[in-house]
This record gives C-alpha cells, sequence and structure tokens, in this order.
C-alpha cells in the first residue's frame, strides 16, 4: 500500500488534523533538542468542556510518534489507568488533572529542555525581561517552588490548581522542568519554542558575569501584550514546520 493511501485511510480517525499538528510538534521537539528519552508527555483537549484529549502512547520516543499513535483519553473516566492502551501513569496523573481542573488549558506540553530546566533549578526561578524574547513573558508565568516528586494523581492536581488563572500559561515546576498551556498546538509549541529561547539567553547573559540590563515593568508588558495581539506567527510557525517534515519525507501524518 502507498504512503499516500495510508495517509487516506488514517484520515478517516477522529481529529485527524488534530493528529498531525500534535504528531508534528513531537518530532521538531526531538528536533529542537528539548525531549528526553521516552519521557515527557503532550495533550491536546479535543471536546467541548476539555476533558477528552489526546496524547502520546506510553514510552514511545517523540521521534517515532505519528498522528495515528496517539491515544484519545478521557480525564473523567477513572478506568483509564486499568485499560489495556494505559497511559504512562505521570502523564495520566498530570495531564489528566490539568484536563479536569483548567478548561482554558486545551493544549499541554511538558518537557525537561536544557535551559527551561535549569531555570527551574535556580534559587529564584524568575524569568527577566532582558530582551525582545524573554520580555513576551512578563506576568504570564507561575513558579512552582514546592516539587513533590513524579507526578502521580496527588501532585498532578496540586500542579494543576497553580495554573488555574487563563493569563498564566507557562507553570516553571521547580526542580523538575516545564508545563506550557495553549488554545491550539501551533500557539502551544509556539510558546514553548520562545520560552526555552529566551532561558537559554538568560542563562548565558548569567555566564557572562555582567551586570543584567532589565527592561522595564512598563515596556515588558507593552511587548508581551503586542506579542498576544500578533498571533498569526504562531500558527504559521508550525505550517512551516509541518512543510519541512513533509519536505523531508517525514511519516508523522499518518
Amino acid at each position: 500500500m502507498s504512503d499516500q493511501n495510508i495517509i487516506n485511510i488514517n484520515k478517516n480517525i477522529d481529529y485527524w488534523n488534530e493528529r498531525v499538528d500534535l504528531a508534528a510538534a513531537f518530532r521538531w521537539t526531538v528536533k529542537f533538542d528539548m525531549h528526553e528519552a521516552v519521557a515527557n508527555h503532550f495533550s491536546l483537549a479535543v471536546n467541548d468542556k476539555g476533558t477528552q484529549f489526546l496524547m502520546n502512547p506510553d514510552q514511545m520516543h517523540f521521534s517515532r510518534v505519528k498522528a495515528s499513535d496517539l491515544l484519545l483519553i478521557d480525564a473523567l473516566d477513572n478506568e483509564t489507568m486499568s485499560q489495556p492502551n494505559a497511559p504512562d501513569a505521570t502523564a495520566w496523573g498530570l495531564h489528566g488533572a490539568i484536563h479536569r481542573h483548567c478548561p482554558h488549558a486545551r493544549c499541554a506540553l511538558h518537557v525537561h529542555s536544557t535551559y527551561a530546566t535549569i531555570l527551574a533549578t535556580l534559587e529564584d526561578s524568575n524569568l527577566p525581561a532582558i530582551d525582545q524574547n524573554s520580555a513576551i513573558f512578563y506576568d504570564r508565568y507561575v513558579i512552582d517552588n514546592n516539587y513533590g516528586g513524579l507526578a502521580f494523581e496527588e501532585e498532578g492536581n496540586r500542579c494543576a490548581a497553580l495554573l488555574a488563572d487563563p493569563k498564566k500559561k507557562i507553570l516553571i515546576m521547580g526542580n523538575h522542568g516545564i508545563m506550557v498551556i495553549g488554545q491550539t498546538v501551533a500557539d502551544t509549541f509556539n510558546r514553548l519554542y520562545y520560552f526555552e529561547k529566551a532561558c537559554k539567553t538568560y542563562i548565558k547573559a548569567l555566564q557572562t558575569g555582567k551586570e543584567l540590563k532589565v527592561l522595564s515593568d512598563k515596556i515588558a508588558e507593552k511587548t508581551a501584550s503586542e506579542i498576544e495581539k500578533y498571533s498569526s506567527t504562531n500558527y504559521r510557525h508550525l505550517e512551516e514546520l509541518k512543510f519541512i517534515l513533509d519536505e523531508e519525507g517525514s511519516n508523522y501524518a499518518t
């Protein structure tokens, strides 16, 4: 059977476009070196209440995830972990809690990317607005300083409660990593990408030992607000990344 025939058959699977976008995000998380072995999880709500969501299978490397591989999970189904194709327990604990308690978090991307995780290990995990990228996140994140171990259900519920404010779209998980939320895969992946870049700039600036030039609160908020209104770039970024995958002959959309 040809690749095109496989794609045509798979398009009959529910939420196909959403699956393709999420699969592309997995592939590019590897290409941008923000993945970690077979750990970490991405999810995307597909129903109006936000309680049914797509998520990566247990222990599958991000570089292999295809649109048709994604699990369809119900955050309100207490039998989820007893099913044959159960997700990773920490994925269920963290993402299930988010999709139960935070309907504004349609998409949730959790990684242990290098520079964001370095930020999460600092005594002061704030990200100062030292350039345009870091200013994007001014007053748009929350810091968790109470790491409680692996994100099983109790820890997942605690983390989800920290994302109750829809304005706060990044959870800096102290001594752990980050959780990035948004409305779509494109919106959320773009946020993840720029947060990691902003953290990299900040960490490298600290390494110089020089005094940092921090933007005023007024200019940082102005920049963040302007970027939020300039949302078309979020969509275009993921679309361009999908075009690159297509040109490379990737099987992500199968």
